[in-house]
């Protein structure tokens, strides 16, 4: 039933507008008059609602889920039932979903997938807490609000549709699958757990690990097939989050994260530092590689062949009802559906034909004896398939190929050996060519000529292998197989890298070598380091020489021969507490300390220092100073008047010297700078849980070098943190009227953001 706007439900929700629909609802933007609220209804679509079985399961879940109030979940507000109208009521999170997300970027850099892989797993953890399985966990299920908060919606429905069926059809996610859910057994916490990797997967690399024509093709890569490495796709992925993805996939869910909050820290970790060696070695084995059974695996399966040989011949034979009863399959795994594309499983009704099909059988050539046998077995295995639904035609189709029932793939066989060791074939064996350093058109003719066929299963790119070659095959060479299988090759795409020695990066200014790199596809990052060979602004070096077509270039920029001076700053007339912090923030250190008497400077400010004001010394150096202890104390009138004599006579010296080295010792040049710095600007949509190391320093250029002082002590703030930029009095090096406050990022010393400061001389 479709709503119209201006439709009011229970009298208080007022229908908006229509924004999504799925699967098996419709979902529609609303006013909620008594609260004065929006909010999202989604509403059961007609054929769902006339089973009051399901209608039951459904509101039983949804209620579930409205137990669960987390920042990175959708609430679930409310489950309603308005005549044959069923309908859950639900927060409205403006925003986009992460499919749509990852389709707009391409792929996400590893900040934002971090980030928002922490969002995703904190709302999932949650609801694990509460014993509740998504069992749908997907980019389609989270929602990237405007605020740069991500929420994970449809708790609690997916176990609601996988208890029913369309006719015969099974419904479900296929590209996040876990391999468990597509053999139709039991799912916990850990199905999540895949799903997420698989997520973070697409995220980091911008497309699903596993694609195929039909969705059965699908599944059964997510049950057989090594997850291939993101770092194919995505060279500049770090180590440790690759390791993560890695173990959250593994095919045995023994061998995955075993909770979220597991999973969370390693996250975490990930955030702080990519490469972490703690993260390394995640996974004890290659996710998902094929390996030989053992002689008891060998004989229980021999053993249960002729168990079963009947019912296979039978089902081959077209038998479809004898299929039914002989095997027992499972409930299909609890899934949603978003929409009835190939992501989702839809399989059609059973036996579905056309008189075009019965007319066309006459047109088609003629075939011998053994090519009718092997379409009709095609044929009917499809029909097995539709009868026994996705989650059964899964099992089915591994069960054939455990009993040796050849599928379009070449499986190796084992055969007996003659009294010499050697290798005996029987009339319908071969062995497998090798196709290694072929073409594509050679391996092909090679093949043809062993009676098998070649299927192109990928193509990847190879530093050592020309385009156009081979890379690998499956199975490998002189292993024995049945004729007419086929062989699977992996293509060469050729090497990615380019040579960026012939752009002559090295004789530019940074300016023009961001503008050369950038205009040859590359992203460019920045590093600086001090150089004694390379002038201030050129280029040191950049890495790698010979990068991969669109990944990154870091070039590193010289910052000119490393200051060792600063100038000394002017402590003199200052209390003891500021001089001495004067000095640290100068990068000095407070020297040898001496008192004595004075009737002009008050007790407990400095009298004199050494070096003076404005001279250079060695950054580290120490800086002596004398403390007054006041006046001294009433003495006769003849000490006290010799003690004067040569206190004017020293003070006459002082000023004479004084005036001599620093005329504008008295003076100070002093700033200030009132604003404030957002990081959610620089890390994007899920930034709010990310940390950065952030410290605040003034840059200034004193007799032609750069000279830092530290005004804020690194420290770690979140994304979302507005950090105070404000310095009331900020004192700068004598004589120089303009400075930089910098906002640094501590780790890397990249400044993130910087401010011109005015400096004014005052007394």
């Amino acid at each position: 039933m479709i709503l119209k706007p201006g439709i009011f439900l229970q009298g208080r929700y007022e229908i908006l507008e229509k924004i999504g629909s799925g699967g098996m609802s419709d979902v529609y933007k609303a006013k909620d008059h008594k609260l004065n609220r929006l909010v999202a209804i989604k509403v059961l679509k007609e054929e769902f609602g006339t089973d009051e079985t399901f209608v039951s399961k459904f509101k039983m879940e949804a209620q579930a889920a409205a137990g669960l109030s987390h920042p990175n979940i959708v609430n679930v507000y409310d489950v309603m039932d308005e005549e044959n109208i069923h309908y859950i009521v639900m927060e409205l999170v403006e925003g986009i979903t992460l499919k749509s997300y990852i389709a707009t970027k391409k792929k996400l850099n590893v900040k934002e997938t971090l980030g928002i892989s922490i969002q995703v797993a904190q709302g999932i953890a949650a609801a694990h807490k509460r014993g509740i399985i998504h069992r749908d966990i997907k980019p389609q299920n989270m929602i990237i609000s405007k605020d740069g908060k991500v929420k994970v919606t449809d708790f609690g429905i997916a176990r609601a549709v996988s208890a029913q069926t369309i006719g015969g059809a099974a419904v479900g996610s296929v590209h996040y699958i876990c391999p468990e859910q597509a053999k139709g057994a039991l799912s916990d916490q850990r199905s999540d757990i895949y799903s997420l990797g698989i997520t973070i997967y697409e995220m980091i690399t911008g497309k699903v690990p596993f694609d195929g024509d039909t969705t059965v093709a699908i599944a059964l890569s997510h049950l057989e097939d090594p997850l291939p490495l993101p770092s194919l796709s995505s060279p500049d992925i770090p180590a440790g989050l690759e390791s993560i993805i890695l173990k959250c996939t593994q095919k045995k869910p023994e061998r995955r994260y075993q909770t979220m909050e597991d999973l969370l820290v390693d996250l975490r970790k990930a955030l702080i530092d990519p490469n972490d060696p703690s993260l390394l070695g995640n996974t004890t084995t290659i996710n998902g590689d094929t390996r030989r059974m053992s002689e008891e695996e060998m004989g229980e399966i021999n053993a249960r062949h002729a168990q079963n040989q009947h019912t296979l011949e039978n089902v081959m034979d077209g038998d479809v009802d004898e299929a039914r009863d002989a095997f027992e399959v499972p409930d299909f795994p609890e899934e949603t559906s978003q929409d009835e594309s190939k992501d989702s499983f839809f399989v059609p009704e059973l036996f579905e034909s056309s008189s075009s099909d019965a007319s066309d059988f006459g047109k088609k050539e003629e075939k011998n004896e053994d090519e009718e046998r092997e379409e009709r077995r095609g044929i009917r295995s499809e029909q097995l398939m539709a009868a026994l639904g996705v989650g059964g035609a899964v099992v089915a189709i591994v069960l054939l190929l455990i009993l040796g029932r050849n599928i379009g793939k070449a499986k190796t066989v084992v055969s007996p050996t003659g009294p010499n060791g050697e290798t005996t074939l029987a009339s319908n064996q071969t062995k497998v060519p090798d196709l290694d350093g072929k073409t594509q058109d050679e391996a092909e003719k090679i093949l043809q000529e062993a009676t098998l066929s070649m299927k192109v299963t990928g193509n990847a790119y190879s530093d050592s292998v020309p385009k156009g070659q081979v890379i690998s095959q499956d199975p490998k060479s002189d292993e024995v197989v049945s004729k007419h299988s086929s062989v699977g090759v992996v293509i060469s795409n050729g090497s990615q890298k380019v040579d960026l020695t012939s752009l002559g990066i090295t004789s530019m200014n940074a300016k023009d070598a961001k503008t050369a790199l950038k205009s040859e596809g590359f992203s460019v990052n920045t590093e600086e380091e001090y150089s004694d060979s390379v002038e201030e602004g050129g280029i040191i070096r950049f890495v790698p020489e010979q990068p991969e077509k669109g990944s990154e270039v870091t070039i590193v920029i010289s910052k000119g021969k490393k200051n060792t001076m600063t100038v000394v700053p002017n402590i003199v007339n200052q209390p003891e507490a500021a001089g001495t912090n004067l000095l640290i923030s100068s990068n000095l250190k407070p020297g040898n300390r001496a008192v004595q008497y004075s009737d002009t400077v008050k007790a407990g400010d400095i009298i004199s220092q050494s070096p003076e004001p404005g001279a250079q010394a060695t950054l580290g150096g120490k800086v002596d100073y004398v403390i007054s202890q006041g006046p001294a104390p009433t003495e006769s009138s003849t000490e006290s008047a010799t003690k004067a004599t040569k206190a004017e006579e020293k003070k006459d010296v002082n000023a004479t010297a004084s005036a001599e080295l620093s005329p504008e010792s008295n003076y100070q040049y002093v700033g200030s700078i009132d604003t404030t710095f957002e990081l959610k600007d620089l890390i994007g949509p899920g930034g709010s849980s990310s940390k950065v190391k952030v410290m605040i320093r003034l840059r200034q250029d004193v007799n032609g070098q750069t000279v830092y002082r530290t005004l804020m002590e690194p420290r770690n703030i979140t994304g979302d943190t507005i950090l105070p930029v404000r310095f009331k009095s900020i004192v700068g090096a004598d004589g120089v009227e303009e400075g930089n406050v910098e906002v640094v990022d501590a780790d890397t010393q990249n400044v993130l953001k910087s401010y011109d400061v005015q400096f004014f001389k005052v007394q």
